[in-house]
């Protein structure tokens, strides 16, 4: 439980340096507090803050019940059963508390907060834990960017335990690995057509985060297959990262892995997120250029962002433009529609995790603390202008543009994935069934993972139970 041990540790530092904190000082709260028992601390925090210059005074016991939430899982040692209607009533609190922050109803939200933090546990079931996340969410959205309670709640995990967080991620559930293969069977088969005048060379630009590189061995094994001593195949991956140090270290795994197939010469290029234009990139002469859009139309905050993406990758003329995305992630949007789309999302994550690991794992908390409750944030504070709920606007018609329509309006034409590629994904999550009964290879009612198959392109979405979580498509360019 260090995890949450860490949670806790933070709150008191974070008290101790506000209590010290000279700035605070000017603020002398003069008026009648209410008589209830609290440590020295927290008394000298009330006394150094105005509650009328600040709403934060009005949320202070809203994080004394958070703290008091991480103490108490703490304690807890086993399941924490939800009675009969209780996961209903957390998810109607949530809504209530949504709803009333985006009308600026500010004393409804508390109110609705305050009944969520006595109810809800990072040690419980999948609706207790995820409403745990969005509750500090929801929180982080009413404080100003300014606040260091904001910079608690809203602090990102350190590099090394967002990586974990991630791995762990990755090999017990099916999420990354039916994105990534999806995604690379699709490259290879576009690769495979143009081998008559490609030259045996591929150009991957792996354009958002290269995520440490977890995508990129299967498609190195999968072209080593189909190339011999003579005819060598060459591929370069280029990759954007958030660091260097990230960069340095997807090389080195990459190349290792690569040095084993000796018919495939292999070459990486790092590059830092915003540091570097498509339009600078140089072809290889007939070389295969793939663009990989792994999650990063999902990032972008407005539509004059999306198209201006998609114009650069137009301009570059890339044989196939493979495109993943989060079905609950999707931005922009404004703060309901994206809340009430993250909610059924991370409610179908949350529950396919209880599927994964079981209930007592450390993995599964470090999964959902350093990973999808980082998401869960994240998407509900990722508005310019800090907790502003107005900070972004969008055209009706523009909220409600699906992904053909926008692909084709910048230039592009649906590739229907093959066969062999949703049977593929089908095959994973029956090798994943082995160890796990509820998954379903061919879009059953009942039960836990599903390949689900969309026309109009032909696309493929892993779902969980009805809930469609993450779907993946092709494209190229129409000249």
């Amino acid at each position: 439980m260090g995890d949450i041990v860490d949670h806790e540790e933070e709150f008191l530092s974070l008290r101790l340096a506000i209590v010290n904190n000279s700035s605070c000082c000017n603020h002398i709260n003069k008026k009648i507090i209410k008589k209830r028992k609290k440590s020295e601390l927290v008394m000298n925090f009330i006394n150094t803050w105005d509650l009328n210059e600040s709403c934060e005074g009005k949320i202070l016991s809203l994080l004394e019940l958070r703290e008091m939430m991480l103490k108490n899982d703490v304690k807890k040692k086993g399941h924490v059963v939800v009675e009969d209607g209780k996961g209903l009533h957390l998810i109607h609190s949530l809504l209530i508390s949504a709803t009333s922050i985006d009308e600026n109803t500010i004393d409804l939200a508390i109110e609705n907060l305050h009944e969520l933090y006595q109810n809800v546990t990072l040690l419980g079931d999948s609706i207790q834990r995820m409403a745990a996340y969005f509750a500090d969410g929801l929180i982080a959205r009413l404080l100003t960017r300014k606040s260091p309670f904001y910079d608690m709640i809203m602090k990102p995990p350190t590099q090394e335990e967002e990586f974990l967080a991630f791995t762990e991620f990755y090999k017990v559930s099916p999420f990354y690995q039916f994105a990534h293969f999806t995604a690379n069977q699709a490259i290879l088969e576009v690769f495979e057509k143009e081998l008559e005048y490609n030259n045996g060379l591929l150009h991957v630009i792996d354009f958002f985060d290269i995520s440490y590189g977890f995508q990129w061995p299967s498609l190195i094994q999968s072209l080593s297959e189909n190339a011999t001593t003579v005819n060598r195949i060459s591929l370069k991956i280029t990759g954007y990262g958030k660091t260097i140090d990230e960069l340095r270290e997807t090389e080195t795994r990459l190349v290792s892995f690569a040095k084993g197939f000796r018919n495939l010469s292999f070459e990486f290029q790092g590059v830092l997120s915003g540091s570097y234009k498509l339009s600078n990139l140089t072809k290889r002469k007939n070389e295969t250029l793939a663009i990989n859009l792994m999650f990063h139309l999902n990032s972008l905050r407005t539509y004059s962002k999306i198209s201006k993406t998609l114009k650069e990758v137009h301009d570059l003329c890339p044989s196939i433009v493979t495109i993943v995305e989060q079905e609950g992630c999707k931005i922009p949007q404004t703060f309901m529609p994206r809340f009430m789309d993250s909610l059924h999302y991370f409610a179908a994550m949350f529950d396919s995790l209880d599927d994964c690991l079981p209930i007592d794992s450390i993995e599964r908390l470090r999964i959902e603390k350093n990973h999808l409750g980082k998401e869960i944030k994240n998407v509900l504070n990722y508005d310019e202008g800090g907790n502003n709920n107005n900070s972004s606007r969008y055209d009706d018609n523009e909220q409600m543009e699906t992904c053909k329509g926008r692909m084709e309006s910048h230039g592009f034409l649906g590739i229907p994935l093959s066969c062999k590629n949703i049977m593929q994904a089908k095959l994973l999550m029956k090798i994943r069934s082995y160890s796990n009964s509820t998954i379903q290879i061919d879009g059953g009612i009942n039960g836990g993972f599903r390949v689900l198959e969309i026309e109009d392109p032909r696309a493929i979405s892993l779902a969980w139970q009805d809930r469609s979580i993450v779907t993946a498509s092709a494209w190229h360019c129409v000249l």
